[in-house]
């Protein structure tokens, strides 16, 4: 499967560094996999006003500086996505990717009418897994709507084919887990995404 990573985090020391390096590896062994790492490559996220203005009209200018981050998408069938889970959802450095790579004519296609939904235009996309981690308790993001994972599993995942499955792995409590529930986690993600 033609699997593309999209990690999101500033300290390459840091854990969530290692849930993307395990990522990699435990995909490796059985995807054709291509990587995206937003930080490392200095992605810009700002979507500038030039831009906005033909974000409708004429997607191809924003198309055109995106270039190589469409085609990865275009390629995929599955989208790996590790990244933290910050103020209740991803980094802006990821938000901003999505806004200025998920284009019209590329992720979707405007709706022509009032009332009318969006179209699709990632129906290539079978499958979606997202790796995250969070310092929120499992009990406390169930009592305000899980947010993040809505937006991941529900806005996002309508673009993608009509039975897409989903996996999302989250390491709750992020501020206060130990070394061995870190170690079970990484072990957790890396034993799911080796029999995907």
């Amino acid at each position: 499967m033609k699997t593309l990573v999209v990690h999101c985090h500033p300290n390459p020391d840091s854990f969530n560094h290692a849930l993307y390096r395990t990522a990699l590896e435990a995909l490796e062994q059985r995807h054709t996999v291509r990587a995206i790492d937003l930080y490392a490559e200095g992605f810009d996220p700002t979507l500038t006003r030039e831009e906005r203005i033909a974000y409708i009209d004429n997607p191809d200018l924003i198309r055109e500086r995106v270039k190589p981050h469409v085609e990865a998408l275009l390629w995929a069938e599955h989208l790996v996505f590790v990244f933290p889970i910050w103020f209740y959802g991803p980094p802006s450095m990821l938000k901003g990717w999505l806004e200025r790579v998920w284009l019209p004519g590329v992720a979707f296609l405007p709706a022509e009418r009032k009332g009318q939904l969006t179209k699709s235009g990632m129906r290539h996309i079978r499958r979606l897994t997202v790796v995250t981690t969070g310092g929120s308790p499992r009990w406390f993001l169930k009592v305000i709507g899980d947010p993040c994972r809505r937006l991941f599993t529900r806005g996002l995942r309508a673009l993608f084919a009509w039975r897409c499955k989903v996996t999302w792995l989250q390491l709750h409590d992020m501020n206060a887990v130990t070394e061995r529930d870190r170690t079970h986690f990484i072990e957790r993600v890396s034993r799911k995404l080796q029999n995907i």
